[in-house]
C-alpha cells in the first residue's frame, strides 16, 4: 500500500514570502501572515486524492536570535489552521550547525516519512527555493519548483516549474500514477 505525501515548504509556497531587497523572509508574527491564494483549496484537493500534506520548512531565524520557537509554532498553528494541514517538521538552525535536517539535506523528509509511514518514491517536494527542490531530490521524491524570482541561486533539476501552489497541485494531480 502506497502512502504519499507532498511536503510544502512554508514561507513562498503556504503563504507569501516577506522579500526585501529581493531575498524571502519569513513572517515575524501571525499579523505579517498573508495565505497565498488558492493555497487552502491546491491542499484540499491533494488530500481528497490521498496524499499526506507535510510541511518541512527551515526557520534560522530562532537559532540567530531574529525570532522565537514560540512565534514559529504560532506562524504555524495560523497557517495550518487556515489551510487545513496537521503536519509540521520544522529545522530551527543554521547551516553552521551542519545538522541533517536543515534543508538542502533531507532529514526533515526522511524523519517525517519514518514516522508517518511515507513512501518517499510516490511523494512530491514542492518549494520556493533551491534548498528545498535538492532536499526533495536528496530524498528521493519528485520536486515541484515555485519560481518568483528571488535574486538568490536559482533551483535546477527540478521535475515541474510551478506559478503557484494551486498550479503545483493541478501538476501533482495530473501525472499518471495518480489517474484511477
Amino acid at each position: 500500500m502506497r502512502n504519499p505525501a507532498v511536503f510544502l515548504d512554508r514561507d513562498g509556497v503556504l503563504n507569501r514570502a516577506i522579500v526585501r531587497d529581493g531575498i524571502p523572509h519569513p513572517p515575524q508574527s501571525v499579523d505579517e501572515v498573508d495565505i497565498a491564494p488558492g493555497a487552502a483549496e491546491a491542499a484540499d484537493a491533494l488530500k481528497r486524492a490521498g496524499f499526506s500534506l507535510i510541511v518541512v520548512t527551515n526557520q534560522p531565524d530562532v537559532a540567530r536570535g531574529k525570532q522565537s520557537l514560540e512565534t514559529v509554532e504560532s506562524i504555524n498553528r495560523h497557517i495550518g489552521h487556515a489551510i487545513g494541514i496537521e503536519h509540521f517538521r520544522v529545522c530551527t538552525h543554521d547551516d553552521r550547525d551542519d545538522c541533517p535536517c536543515r534543508k538542502p539535506k533531507p532529514g526533515l523528509l526522511l524523519e517525517a516519512a519514518r514516522q508517518l509511514g511515507i513512501e518517499l518514491a510516490a511523494s512530491y517536494m514542492v518549494g520556493d527555493r533551491w534548498r528545498d527542490i535538492e532536499a526533495g531530490r536528496a530524498a528521493g521524491c519528485r520536486t515541484v519548483w515555485i519560481d518568483w524570482g528571488y535574486d538568490e541561486r536559482g533551483a535546477d533539476n527540478f521535475d515541474y516549474k510551478a506559478a503557484s501552489f494551486m498550479d503545483a497541485s493541478r501538476w501533482i494531480l495530473s501525472q499518471p500514477e495518480r489517474r484511477k
